[in-house]
């Protein structure tokens, strides 16, 4: 078969590799549509480590080829959501809250596509443990919504999780990218107060807006800092990372109030430090927590992300604005995702 990812950091093309085979857990997938993502870029670039001839690709809407023998609910020709993140359900960690670490090989290891096996970007893909990752992909939602539950809806809402945002709570979101935008969506479904969107593509200033942000505060017009403690006369309840690098946790620290939270769901490169002094932290006594992780894993989390596009709640698929069509346009997707054109907020590929 063949497939797109990277012969070695920095050197992406197409791949020729056996096709996967089912264990009797598992189904082999073909996809039907599939979307780069920053992480994909990430990891081309040495994100993930040294690597050799990974096929990329993580956010997949597919059609079942293959089930093995111990599969129950899935067939050949059924249309399915694939979470970005599937445990093995039966790993020891897996008992501990979080299951996007479910594996004995550590942190984010439930997050195969691409870090632990080829990913979605083939003309075929394994997915494990299929009657727990799969989800049926309904009739009445859209592809390209479906196609977002997969991981930036996921992510964007696990931030608002993560940080317990509460009725009436002022939130910042720093980066309003796909995750950001989301992150802003969950935060107003959730019933915050005030919300700070930080980002300047306008594109992805309007959908903030739309999504729930209250205010949209732009670094070209100042320290954003200064800007929100202004605007909010004050330090704010949470605040989430969705963008930025290592210094956007001291800035998080110096907006959020005592007994805050900060979370991250933000991709950091291996090279970046996290470095703040301590007075921002109230010498470690000022009840502010940090907050990290990968969005949760299998079928149950795409199905409640299912219910909230069914009720209208919010439609994840305005965050695409790029559309290919084929199986070979994966590659032009993925540079287009690399190369972040002003424009730009998500390609994704109808195959």
């Amino acid at each position: 078969m063949k497939g797109f990812g990277m012969h070695a950091i920095n050197d992406v093309g197409w791949i020729e590799k056996e096709a996967p085979k089912a264990g009797p857990l598992d189904a082999i997938l073909r996809p039907l549509a599939v979307a780069p993502c920053s992480s994909d870029t990430h990891i081309s670039h040495g994100g993930g480590g040294p690597m050799t001839d990974r096929i990329l690709g993580h956010e997949s809407v597919g059609e079942v080829v293959e089930v093995g023998n111990l599969v129950k609910s899935f067939k050949p020709g059924d249309k399915v959501i694939v979470n970005c993140c599937t445990p093995d359900w039966e790993a020891p960690l897996l008992q501990d809250r979080f299951d996007n670490n479910a594996h004995d090989r550590g942190f984010t290891a439930s997050f195969k596509f691409c870090m632990q096996k080829d990913g979605v970007f083939a003309e075929y893909y394994h997915v494990n443990n299929a009657d727990a990752n799969l989800f049926p992909l309904p009739d009445d939602i859209s592809i390209e919504d479906a196609l977002m539950t997969t991981d930036m809806m996921s992510t964007g809402f696990h931030a608002v999780e993560n940080a317990e945002i509460h009725y009436g709570d002022n939130v910042v979101v720093f980066g309003i990218g796909p995750v950001g935008l989301m992150a802003v969506a969950g935060s107003a479904l959730m019933g915050c107060g005030r919300l700070f969107a930080i980002g300047t593509r306008p594109n992805c200033v309007a959908l903030a807006k739309e999504y729930g942000a209250t205010d949209i505060v732009s670094y070209k017009e100042g320290d954003i800092v200064q800007q929100i403690l202004d605007l909010n006369h004050g330090q704010v309840d949470k605040v989430i990372l969705a963008g930025g690098g290592g210094e956007s946790f001291a800035q998080a620290l110096q907006l959020v109030r005592p007994n805050g939270v900060i979370s991250n769901v933000n991709f950091l490169d291996p090279m970046d430090n996290i470095s703040f002094s301590t007075i921002l932290w109230g010498l470690g006594m000022s009840n502010v927590s940090f907050r990290c992780g990968f969005c949760p894993g299998g079928a149950r989390r795409i199905e409640r992300l299912v219910r909230m596009i069914q009720a209208d709640r919010v439609h994840p698929g305005k965050l695409l604005n790029y559309k290919f069509e084929g199986f070979d346009k994966i590659e032009d997707a993925f540079h287009l995702m690399d190369t972040k054109p002003k424009d730009l907020i998500k390609p994704y590929v109808l195959i």
